[in-house]
């Protein structure tokens, strides 16, 4: 079978650059022999291209019909809703997310281009009296303009669609570089943009690495803001960078985020909102529960039980019905989990169960769930951001020094406590430095019409998502008129 070769949407149209050394194969982990698709890379010249085709498309979108933007963006929600099934199993081909979370990624997706669809039409202003007689004040908001969004491979379409949505939404045009490893997603999601009758210029998508396509966003000067969601230390470079551009940034980065578990809670529970916290998506969200601190009085039980519940996952083809574990995304990711492992041991802390690559014939990236005991607050798997399904136990005496564990740590992305404590939950509510805090729910998973963000090394600039995207995607004009 012929597998086709794709390429970037740049100003309307799909540009064939005709470059056979610069070709992208877009492979499976479940079966890293399998090729999905192939694409050509873009470089440099051809995102330069797409910015200048941005730049000539933003005073005309932002000076839109507010009905055309709705339009569009329900066009593409409808269509990503009505082909759920289809971009399901295609995220679960390229990313090795099982196929019940990619189609609740999926719907996410479909479900955010709708919501921004609504937000067009929402009327938005304020009006002021002066203090000065006859003095009229109008305070509104106006697109930003040009924005470039940097996308990462664990959500490969729900993210982008959360970015890009309400940048459309608000009367931008935008410049989109998906990641690499993740192409497939990004392409059919600008296919349908494609369909969706915009204007010339304002969507574009590149396909290419980041020394190049990511670099040029950056630093180019027609851009005037960036949306990035990746690595905190991809995310300080590019803080640095656009601050010498005076450009606006918006920054979702790393979490290493705590769940409290508490003596008063329901094991079952708290057996089960750990599971998912730490483990489904294999473990490849940045709002994972990677560290669980646990009080001494059901310390014991709560390892026990989650053990064994740990070792019943399948880990397994994320296309086959009875797996709850995917591959990890690639061998790079596979053999950063498999140090960790190895540095957690070293470092004295006691692997219950898991961490240990799943050999196979296909030569799949299957790594089974690692839960880690005994561990201290300075080693560095309870530290340091793994992006796996990689846990760490820390017991504690009582809730007073399970919350200062929850707090040591440079991140503040999510947390999240299990409890029947009316008090303690309330207290941690008001009193975590997360920007997103659970109560009896895991840390990972959240609603798209509310604030997604946190504090500290986790992010910077604006939240995502609802009503407080306007925020990030429009400036603030005051103006004054005598009567």
């Amino acid at each position: 079978m012929t597998i086709p070769t794709k390429s970037s949407y740049v100003d309307g149209a799909f540009v064939e650059l005709g470059n056979s050394l610069q070709i992208l194969e877009n492979r499976n982990p479940s079966n890293p022999g399998e090729v999905i698709e192939r694409f050509e890379r873009a470089g440099h010249e051809l995102t330069e291209q797409a910015i200048a085709a941005a730049r000539r498309a933003a005073p005309d979108w932002a000076r839109s019909n507010p009905q055309l933007r709705a339009d569009a963006l329900d066009f593409i929600g409808n269509e990503i809703l009505a082909r759920r099934e289809e971009l399901a199993k295609l995220l679960a081909r390229e990313e090795g997310k099982i196929v019940r979370e990619a189609l609740g990624e999926v719907d996410r997706a479909g479900r955010s281009f709708k919501f921004y669809a609504q937000e067009a039409l929402r009327a938005e202003g304020e009006k002021y009296q002066s203090v000065r007689q006859d003095v009229g004040i109008d305070v509104f908001t106006q697109p930003m303009g040009v924005i470039g969004i940097i996308a990462p491979w664990n959500f490969p379409i729900a993210i982008p669609a959360w970015k890009i949505a309400p940048a459309l939404c608000f009367g931008n045009t935008v410049v989109f570089k998906p990641a690499e490893l993740v192409p497939s997603c990004a392409w059919a999601l600008a296919e349908i943009i494609s369909r969706a009758g915009l204007p010339a210029g304002v969507f574009n998508m590149l396909i290419g690495p980041g020394r190049s396509v990511g670099d040029s966003i950056i630093r180019s000067p027609d851009i005037d803001a960036i949306s990035f969601t990746g690595s905190e230390s991809t995310g300080r470079q590019i803080a640095q960078t656009a601050a010498q551009g005076m450009k606006k940034v918006q920054l979702e980065m790393g979490g290493k985020n705590p769940l409290i578990v508490l003596d008063d809670a329901d094991l079952e529970q708290a057996v089960e909102v750990a599971l998912s916290g730490s483990f489904y998506s294999t473990g490849q969200r940045c709002t994972a529960s990677s560290r669980i601190i646990v009080t001494a009085g059901i310390h014991d039980r709560f390892v026990a039980r989650l053990a064994e519940r740990t070792r019943a996952l399948t880990v397994g083809d994320a296309l086959d019905v009875g797996t709850d574990i995917g591959p990890v995304v690639d061998d790079r990711q596979l053999e950063q989990n498999l140090t960790y492992v190895m540095i957690g041991k070293e470092q004295g802390a006691t692997l219950v169960c898991g961490g240990e690559r799943i050999e196979n014939e296909a030569g799949a990236y299957f790594f089974t769930p690692a839960l880690f005991t005994d561990v201290k607050p300075d080693m560095r798997i309870y530290r340091e951001e793994i992006f796996g399904p990689v846990l760490a136990v820390l017991k504690v005496r009582d809730y007073a020094e399970a919350f200062a564990a929850a707090e040591d740590t440079a991140f503040g992305l999510s947390a999240g406590i299990v409890t029947r404590s009316l008090k303690d939950a309330e207290h941690f509510k008001r009193n975590s430095s997360a920007g997103m805090v659970m109560v009896n729910l895991p840390t990972a998973g959240v609603d798209y019409h509310v604030p997604f963000g946190g504090n500290g090394a986790s992010s910077l600039g604006s939240r995502e998502q609802g009503t407080h995207a306007r925020q990030f995607f429009t400036r603030v004009k005051t103006t004054y008129q005598l009567a």
